[in-house]
């Protein structure tokens, strides 16, 4: 596994080997050992699996109280991928980086504890598999504005369109609102 820093602190694109023959192809998508070599040394205790379609935004989620870790990895298709760093003692705190992950490319994304996160879908259809290390907590988890301007995301929309989003998504809180709750 290929270990790469990015410009947050804690945050990092991990690139798999995949193995290919006339059958197919085989990779690994997450060793303990490989990742705790990488200094990402957690408890997994949950993996979720979303199917979506192009144009579709979700995010920016995250938990005020029991923040998870989470690796992101895109099973089919290709997302633009946004993290905001939330933690006040950071270096990077209240920065935002975007990547682009493709199921073809066999990488995931490692966001630590205390980071918001959402993906734009960018192919026809989209499937996206995440671990988290702390269990969701609905009474304190948020959604940050998707296009808030302090986070000031360049997301790809297509045509400088408007994305599909849910309603809890598109009454996401400002970066003030976001502030508060993190104390």
């Amino acid at each position: 596994m290929d270990v790469r820093t990015t410009s947050l602190d804690g945050m990092f694109l991990l690139s798999r080997p995949m193995h290919t023959d006339a059958r197919g192809s085989y990779e690994v998508i997450w060793n303990r050992g490989e990742l705790a070599a990488a200094g990402i040394d957690v408890d997994f205790l949950q993996d979720n699996l979303i199917k979506t379609r192009r144009g579709t935004l979700r995010g920016l989620y995250f938990q005020s109280r029991q923040p998870q870790g989470k690796l992101l990895t895109v099973l089919q298709g290709e997302v633009y991928e946004a993290a905001v760093d939330l933690r006040p003692d950071s270096p990077t705190f209240g920065r935002a980086e975007g990547f682009v992950l493709r199921a073809d490319e066999s990488t995931s994304l490692w966001l630590p504890p205390g980071f918001a996160h959402g993906f734009l879908s960018l192919s026809e259809y989209v499937v996206y598999l995440y671990k988290v290390t702390a269990p969701w907590d609905p009474e304190h988890a948020h959604v940050m504005a998707w296009n808030d301007p302090h986070a000031a995301i360049a997301w790809p929309l297509e045509r400088g369109g408007t994305p599909v989003l849910s309603e809890r998504d598109q009454a996401g809180l400002a970066w003030a609102e976001v502030r508060q709750l993190l104390g």
